[in-house]
């Protein structure tokens, strides 16, 4: 599915109105059903779906890993041809036990706190065990990483509309970017393509184009991704979360200079 969409539009100025062809970022529904159970509806930019399902599936603790998984297709049996490539069909192998409980996305709750900040960290922790030290990444590395996460946005380029997520190694090559209208989107799928490509993600950086959230450390502990970086601020939780779960968390990465929220230890020079 192309995910770029060519409008009729008027560009108002100071010279007055003028019509113009722009270029959008696609947004269109994907439901991901899992062994017959429709499981979660996201918005995404089409493309990449079977990575996006992969990090989905995994981030959110539903399965373990790609060896979870007999098989990822898009319906082809639809009464709406134009739904054709909106609807994953996940197939688990055997064994493999499916939680509909868990299947509340960012909903976590205990006997003692009920749903607040305590309860959704302890709930990561439960499936995503602190991660170790080891990953070691000089901040000359940082400063030049968002160049290199802005010069391969190809779609951004034509539409200014779209996130980016980018995992880097530990001495800035870029390893995968992809892009999405979503921000926890792009994350899922630069996560559910480097676990297809079975990626070494414990010696990795995860940059974002955006500011880093609660759900984003969530989803980089569970994959076991040591550093993430982001252009903008994180939230409280999120640097809770990645103070609890080992994650350094770094924000505001820009030109020469970088805020370090959490595991500093882990950015030198």
């Amino acid at each position: 599915m192309d995910a770029l969409r060519a409008r009729a539009i008027t560009t108002i100025s100071g010279e007055g109105p003028s019509e113009r062809t722009d270029t959008l970022a696609r947004e269109e529904p994907l439901e991901i059903q899992v062994q017959g159970a429709s499981v979660a509806v996201l918005m995404r930019t089409p493309g990449d779906d079977i990575d996006l399902a992969t990090g989905f599936l995994v981030t959110e603790g539903i399965i373990q890993g790609a060896g979870d998984l007999v098989s990822i297709r898009h319906c082809s049996s639809v009464k709406d041809p134009e739904a054709e490539d909106n609807i994953l069909r996940v197939v688990l192998r055997d064994g493999v036990n499916l939680d509909l409980a868990l299947l509340r996305r960012g909903t976590y709750a205990s006997s003692s706190c009920g749903v607040c900040g305590k309860a959704t960290i302890e709930a990561t922790l439960v499936s995503a065990p602190r991660i170790p030290a080891g990953a070691v990444v000089s901040s000359e590395i940082l400063f030049a990483l968002p160049d290199r996460l802005r010069q391969a946005q190809a779609a951004f380029e034509i539409t200014g509309g779209l996130h980016a997520a980018g995992l880097f190694d530990l001495g800035g090559r870029r390893i995968l970017l992809r892009e999405d209208v979503g921000r926890h989107n792009a994350v899922d799928k630069v996560i559910g393509a480097a676990i297809r490509a079975d990626v070494d993600r414990t010696m990795s950086i995860l940059l974002v184009s955006g500011r880093i959230s609660f759900e984003i450390v969530q989803k980089a502990a569970v994959a076991r991704i040591p550093i993430i970086a982001g252009i903008s601020a994180p939230t409280s939780l999120a640097v809770e979360l990645g103070d609890r779960a080992g994650v350094t968390v770094a924000g505001f990465l820009r030109g020469r200079s970088v805020n370090v929220y959490s595991h500093g230890e882990r950015i030198v020079g």
